[in-house]
């Protein structure tokens, strides 16, 4: 990039750079939007297919989860990136309908192409998308029904719509009462933290095995054989530190002169653990979780009081310990009284899929649970944790919003035709935008039935007179094709799924299309991606994208 200044040519870019402007620059960035979007959309809904990605030590991850996805993908796009970004925000908010934020944003790039070709403004283009959002939102808000956190059969719809089309559909009904009772337990005055759930993954069983523990599994075995296995009626201290002879805090140095005084200072050491052990002894306990470690005298005295000991604790298993038990750590184990120790009406060291843990079971009032997943290998417990974890984050923001929408394409629809009246209302080329928005957000029901392998634009037409005649719940049910009253069905999900993903799709799509010019620095170009010799596609492109910017939008061949 020269520009002449009298007969000097003025150098603003090295020779090594690369800059792409104007069409060029928009029309790259929507490609490599649209190409993201394209990739997860066949896993939309109920008769979604699944994905097999394999990494270059041949790792290989199968799953139908939108944001697992991408993040498993080799993306190096920037653009693309930013389509990414919209799924992994969905997947913090609300834990589900990440596919859904992606494939509206692709569209919404898909819509706004058409209009920039008919010479519209980018500008305008984001002004009247922005407004059509805002728009949305309001609808949607208007058309949510009322949940209540004791609804439990309304939040098991709920959850089973979230893991429905994911490896745990099969066991659907088992896994979302599970869910459901496990976010019940956990909430705190309408708050809920999944951190308190916590979920462990066993390899063996069918799914239907999966069950709930009122408490909390700990991955850790007893200290000494000579520890009893079960304990009932436990008081639990916790201990945040080690049951160890403290060390001096510098380095000293004690001369013995004779056997008698090493005896002497072995005996102290002795007495010292013995005294930590008493402790524990008057105050009560007799299972004890340690931060630290445990010298192997205290472990003798342990066994000798029949107390039940672990030590290391993880971190987040002593908050949890502390949750559902009620016990409250001390620092210093001489300090510990009766009023610092958890109850549990079982503590027990229990074989679970070949691994010893800690079961401490029958708390009333847990705070903090542990659900086990079962399933027949590896793959299929891994993809039905993900399934797992999208049905706990929407149970969580129902109870937390207590607002849910019928699901299976109806919302959108009813946008659609909402946003289409609504265009009407708006002035200037902004209307166009807000009518590009409306058609968008009909790739969902449209992707629906294609995934379900009916014909997308029959069952358009049917939504819509549907939703014309006033049913705003009308939605496609993926396995009959039939047009179908989706709150009788029961298939709902949480506003704020919704709401979060066109917010999402709408800022990063917008963001896109405001991208004029893209320059890249000359220690990033050249062919780093795909091929170095570029028959993936023409070399070039900004910032390191060439080899792979062919057919496959800048995505570097990865896909």
């Amino acid at each position: 990039m020269a520009q002449q200044m009298g007969n000097q040519p003025l150098i603003v870019l090295s020779d090594d750079s690369q800059r792409t402007s104007g069409k060029d620059a928009q029309s790259m960035n929507i490609t490599a939007g649209k190409a993201v979007a394209e990739s997860v959309r066949t896993t939309l809904g109920p008769k979604g297919m699944d994905k097999m990605l394999v990494d270059s030590t041949g790792e290989v991850v199968v799953t139908n989860d939108g944001v697992t996805i991408l993040k498993e993908m080799d993306i190096e796009h920037p653009a693309a990136n930013m389509i990414v970004e919209v799924a992994e925000t969905q997947e913090t908010e609300v834990g589900d309908g990440t596919t859904s934020s992606v494939v509206v944003a692709g569209e919404l790039l898909s819509e706004a192409e058409d209009l920039l070709e008919q010479d519209i403004h980018a500008t305008t283009l984001a002004q009247g998308y922005r407004q059509a959002a805002e728009q949305a939102k309001e609808f949607l808000d208007d058309a949510a029904i009322d949940v209540s956190p004791d609804d439990t059969e309304e939040l098991e719809k709920i959850a089973a719509t979230a893991m429905t089309g994911k490896g745990a559909e099969n066991a659907k009904d088992v896994l979302s009462d599970l869910v459901v009772k496990a976010v019940q337990s956990v909430a705190d005055d309408g708050s809920v933290d999944t951190d308190n759930i916590k979920v462990e993954k066993v390899t063996g069983g069918a799914i239907e095995n999966s069950e709930l523990v009122e408490g909390v599994i700990v991955d850790k075995e007893r200290v000494s054989e000579n520890m009893p296995y079960a304990v009932e009626d436990a008081k639990i201290a916790l201990v945040d530190d080690g049951l160890e002879v403290q060390e001096t805090e510098i380095d000293t140095e004690v001369n013995v002169t004779d056997p008698d005084q090493l005896q002497e200072f072995l005996d102290q050491e002795e007495e010292q653990l013995k005294e930590m052990v008493d402790s524990l002894k008057a105050a009560g306990a007799n299972v004890v979780f340690v931060d630290g470690g445990i010298d192997d005298m205290a472990q003798h005295y342990l066994a000798k009081e029949g107390i039940l000991a672990v030590r290391r604790t993880k971190s987040d298993d002593f908050t949890r310990l502390s949750r559902a038990t009620g016990a409250t750590p001390v620092s210093n184990v001489n300090d510990i009284e009766a009023d610092d120790l958890g109850d549990a009406g079982s503590v027990a060291q229990k074989d679970i899929g070949g691994d010893e843990r800690i079961f401490v079971e029958d708390v009333e009032e847990a705070k903090s649970v542990t659900l086990i997943l079962r399933g027949g290998t590896e793959h299929v417990v891994d993809e039905v944790e993900r399934a797992i974890e999208d049905s706990l984050g929407v149970v969580r923001v129902t109870l937390e919003d207590g607002k849910v929408l019928p699901g299976g394409g109806a919302p959108e629809t009813e946008l659609a035709m909402e946003l289409r009246d609504f265009a009407d209302s708006v002035g200037g080329r902004e209307q166009l935008a807000v009518e590009a928005f409306a058609d968008a957000l009909e790739v969902i029901p449209r992707t629906l039935a294609e995934n379900a392998g009916h014909d997308p634009i029959d069952s358009l037409v049917d939504l819509r007179s549907q939703h014309d005649g006033g049913d705003k719940a009308a939605g496609l049910d993926a396995y009959t094709g039939d047009v179908v009253n989706m709150e009788d069905d029961g298939v709902v999900e949480p506003l704020r799924v919704k709401t979060q993903a066109i917010e999402s799709a709408t800022e990063a799509a917008v963001m896109i299309l405001r991208i004029d010019d893209v320059i890249a620095a000359g220690d990033l170009a050249g062919g780093q991606v795909g091929d170095d010799d570029g028959d993936d596609g023409p070399a070039g492109g900004p910032g390191g994208m060439g080899g792979g910017m062919g057919g496959m939008g800048g995505m570097g061949g990865a896909m």
